[in-house]
């Protein structure tokens, strides 16, 4: 237990550097003491801007999304007792992405692209459920039925990309593939995050049990068509969160939930503040880089994200920690 709480701690350690990194590097240069003396509310005017209104929204969104994300996969990889199930495999944020691109075409943004993202999500989310009613929260059913809305919600968005104009294309294609760079302060997202984390926490012992078989959990008195349903909505809803704020960013759902259990076991009581801690760190990282690597040029985070992703998922996968 002392070695656990240890890991809780360094992930902690780990979230506040990532995000101090991000505030104190990027894009444009600015000497260490500046970007300090602009935190405690003593620096120029140009530091200040930079700080306040570019860095540390940007900061504060990739850490949020990130741990969106990386609890969403959580308890979408309970949900479906599949290891591979990640945040994006019931064509959830296939729905709000083509929600996004739709604004971003017609010339909005804001609210509006927002807004646009959640009723995609929504739409999504009320064509699975009338897809597979009846059959509800049968597993394979409800991944088939999410994989295939996915693959349409991919066709769509290809079409969108092909009509569309120069003057949007290259926006569209920014935030397909991740993009932070509108990012402002997530603050509604953080309440939504920490309302579902402690909600998840309240779940993990039934979760714990799920996680071992529904036969079982039903044994034990388990309800576990409401459980899968909260599941459902829950993890659905946090994909929806993440997309709207910042386009599609793979492997961070699918990844953090996995190398934290070779450290934390299966206990969800852990394993999900773990995850959020690990996710956010992780995207917080990923889109300092994307700041980084090319300055002053800007690269998508979600670029990153995979390029460092699938050499992590094949070591995991080396392991055979996915059974």
């Amino acid at each position: 237990m002392k070695n656990r709480t240890l890991i809780l701690i360094s992930l902690l350690a780990l979230a506040l550097l990532s995000i101090g990194l991000s505030v104190f590097k990027g894009s444009t240069s600015i000497k260490f003491v500046k970007v300090f003396y602009s935190i405690f509310g003593g620096g120029d005017i140009l530091s200040n801007s930079i700080v306040w209104q570019l860095r540390l929204p940007r900061a504060w969104s990739a850490f949020i999304s990130g741990g969106l994300l990386a609890l969403a996969g959580c308890l979408m990889q309970v949900l479906l007792r599949n290891p591979l199930a990640d945040p994006y495999v019931l064509g959830i944020s296939g729905g709000a992405a083509l929600g996004a691109l739709l604004s971003i075409f017609l010339g909005l943004s804001g609210i509006y692209l927002i807004g646009s993202a959640w009723l995609g999500a929504f739409a999504a989310i009320a064509l699975t459920l009338f897809l597979v009613r009846g059959q509800i929260w049968q597993t394979s059913r409800l991944l088939l039925t999410g994989i295939s809305l996915a693959y349409g919600f991919s066709a769509l968005i290809s079409f969108i990309l092909f009509i569309a104009p120069d003057r949007v294309l290259h926006s569209l294609l920014f935030w397909l593939v991740g993009d932070l760079n509108e990012a402002g302060l997530p603050i509604l997202e953080t309440l939504f995050l920490g309302i579902s984390l402690g909600l998840a926490i309240w779940l993990s012992p039934a979760l714990n049990i799920l996680s071992r078989g529904e036969k079982e959990a039903k044994a034990l008195g388990i309800n576990t068509a409401s459980l899968q349903g909260l599941l459902y909505l829950l993890s659905s809803f946090l994909t929806a969160c993440a997309v709207s704020l910042a386009g599609c960013i793979g492997f961070i759902g699918l990844i953090a939930p996995h190398f934290l259990r070779l450290f934390l076991g299966y206990d969800h009581r852990l394993l999900l503040p773990a995850s959020v801690l690990f996710g956010g760190s992780l995207l917080t990282l990923a889109d300092l880089l994307a700041r980084t690597l090319m300055a002053p040029q800007q690269l998508p985070v979600g670029i990153v994200t995979t390029l460092f992703g699938i050499p992590l998922f094949l070591l995991l996968l080396e392991k055979k920690k996915f059974t």
